[in-house]
């Protein structure tokens, strides 16, 4: 295995996996900190192989792992979680971009464009940044409720903006009545 950062497809061979293996240092670590807004990154690895898939595709697959820190959504504390999942790409040599104006993209779309060169770093890159958490929490962390009002009125609370709370209400006031 080697450890490298961009693979000239000319030079790939058709017949066997060229495997590779990404372990940042610090600094590169530090760069990816930074592009991804964490406030902490370790233990980042990328590991797998490329392989010719028919005449002019290939595909890439391998294990990404890594322990982020990022700030908690409700306290802004530090959340660490790691991350371990598996990545696959396809390298499409007649790649076409769809015609329509408002095309979705399916979620699970592994396929990109083959250009001259594949980037196994490029790769850990994204894949590690759609591996993070979109609203990390801290254990027990929870929104509480805050009020706003007029001074002297009571403040609304989410039974209050319930559609049938009025109602619940009368219904309670009636059972005592009878």
């Amino acid at each position: 295995m080697s450890n490298v950062t961009s693979l000239r497809v000319a030079d790939l061979p058709q017949n066997a996996p060229t495997a590779f293996h990404l372990r940042p240092d610090a600094e590169v670590l530090n760069d990816i900190k930074s592009e991804l807004e964490l406030l902490g990154l370790r233990k980042l690895s990328f590991t797998g192989e490329l392989r010719s898939q028919g005449k002019r595709d290939w595909a890439l697959t391998g294990k990404l792992g890594a322990t982020v820190i990022q700030p908690c959504v409700v306290t802004l504390e530090p959340v660490t979680t790691r991350i371990d999942i598996p990545v696959s790409r396809v390298f499409v040599a007649e790649w076409t971009n769809p015609d329509e104006p408002e095309y979705e993209i399916p979620e699970d779309d592994e396929t990109e464009p083959l250009g001259v060169e594949i980037d196994p770093h490029q790769v850990m890159i994204e894949a590690l940044s759609l591996a993070l958490p979109q609203y990390p929490r801290k254990d027990g962390a929870e929104l509480g409720s805050t009020g706003y009002t007029e001074p002297g009125k009571q403040p609304m609370t989410d039974a209050d903006v319930k559609p049938f709370a009025g109602l619940a209400g009368l219904r309670d006031t009636l059972k005592k009545d009878e």
